[in-house]
């Protein structure tokens, strides 16, 4: 049995003879242990806001779109959309518009959606005020961004029906008239929503056959096919599959997840992600100074020991070696102890809301926390490759 790990716990818990040695040694332990924890509760915050942030999003967007990759509008009745996996298909038609309500305009992204797009996104039942009344009665009805309801100075219920303009189809002259540009059409304010601010503020949603008769499309034209998916079934599968199949027919088609359809937005997140993930790094980096420290000044201190074991017999390399075991097991024990206390925290902030959002006007009331596995064994090889490093340098550079 080699000897040099024995003698790095003697020398770990063992007491030091200089208290400043067993002070600062504490203080690397600290150190590491603190930054480790902090790394795991800022991740758990932040996915756990990430997780908010795209169930928002996953209230208005669809879990599949297909959309052309040449021209804007397809015919979808003459696609086979046979798939084991797929529960609803539903059409949709996007289309800039200019909206006015009384004295009050504002140019809007409009979305023509039919019967089956409640049940793809769960938008009924994120309404501020209002009611779901599409495609329900004779007369045309909107659902509006909150944030644009507000602006437009709209209220519920409603006797004033806003005025859709969307530029004649094919056009090639402005005209003299509103009617000679535009294509007209009138609705009413049903009810709004509020899921992000740049959903809110520009999109209203209507039925397609209304958007489709301003555009003068077929009734089987559209620009979009929404996919709600059954139950258990990958997203990622299905999305390449049907790439696969419209590849293979030449159809110029493609699909896209809720990733593809908010890219500008995951992008940032990632990217924050990475650069949180990087300046706490940064910290943990800043923690070793404190353990190159300790670790220096304890073999100084054991001056005598490295002169007794040199005398009997033991190589330099294995006398470093009892440096570097203990440095490592100082990295050790603080990191899982820093990962457990990091555990614990997020723990109690997910089971009792212990540090709250402020006055109760945020979609949560207490900050959200989501704990995941990679992000724990992320943050351990991290700290301990940076620690390790750290350790390996001071050794060598030490005098034995």
């Amino acid at each position: 049995m080699r000897i040099e790990p024995l003698i790095a716990v003697r020398y770990l818990f063992a007491r030091k003879q200089r208290s400043v040695v067993n002070v600062i040694s504490w203080i690397s332990l600290i150190g590491l242990m603190v930054s480790t924890m902090a790394l795991i509760i800022v991740l758990a915050v932040y996915n756990g806001i990430g997780e908010i942030t795209k169930s928002l999003f996953n209230t208005f967007d669809p879990e599949l779109v297909v959309a052309p990759t040449e021209g804007k509008t397809f015919l979808y009745t003459h696609i086979s959309w046979n798939d084991s996996d797929i529960e609803t298909v539903s059409p949709m038609v996007n289309e800039s518009a200019w909206v006015t309500y009384g004295d009050r305009q504002a140019i809007v992204t409009l979305r023509g959606v039919d019967a089956n797009y409640s049940s793809l996104t769960g938008l009924d039942t994120f309404l501020s005020d209002g009611e779901y009344l599409l495609g329900q009665g004779e007369v045309t009805t909107l659902i509006v961004g909150g944030e644009l309801f507000y602006n437009m100075g709209m209220r519920l219920p409603s006797n004033l029906a806003a005025a859709v303009h969307i530029p004649r189809r094919g056009s090639t002259s402005i005209g003299t008239t509103l009617d000679d540009a535009f294509r007209i059409g009138y609705a009413y304010p049903v009810g709004n929503f509020f899921i992000q601010q740049d959903i809110d503020s520009k999109y209203v949603v209507t039925d397609i056959d209304f958007v489709r008769g301003l555009m003068n499309y077929s009734p089987d034209e559209c620009t979009e096919v929404a996919l709600k998916l059954k139950d258990g079934a990958s997203v990622a599968k299905v999305k390449r599959r049907m790439m696969e199949r419209f590849s293979r027919s030449g159809i110029p088609l493609t699909v896209k997840d809720r990733y593809d359809q908010q890219p500008l937005y995951f992008k940032i997140f990632r990217t924050e992600r990475l650069g949180i993930y990087l300046i706490l790094s940064l910290i943990v980096l800043i923690s070793t100074l404190s353990l190159v420290a300790s670790l220096s000044l304890l073999i100084i201190g054991k001056h005598r020991d490295i002169f007794v074991l040199g005398s009997m017999g033991m190589e330099r390399s294995r006398i470093r070696r009892v440096f570097i075991l203990e440095g490592l097991l100082i990295c050790a024990v603080a990191v899982v102890a820093g990962l457990l206390l990091g555990f614990v925290v997020c723990f109690l902030q997910q089971q009792f809301g212990i540090i709250r959002m402020g006055n109760g006007s945020f979609v949560v009331e207490a900050f959200p926390v989501a704990m995941r596995a990679r992000d724990f064994l992320a943050t351990f090889l991290l700290v301990m490759a940076i620690s390790s490093l750290a350790v390996l340098l001071t050794v060598r550079r030490a005098r034995i």
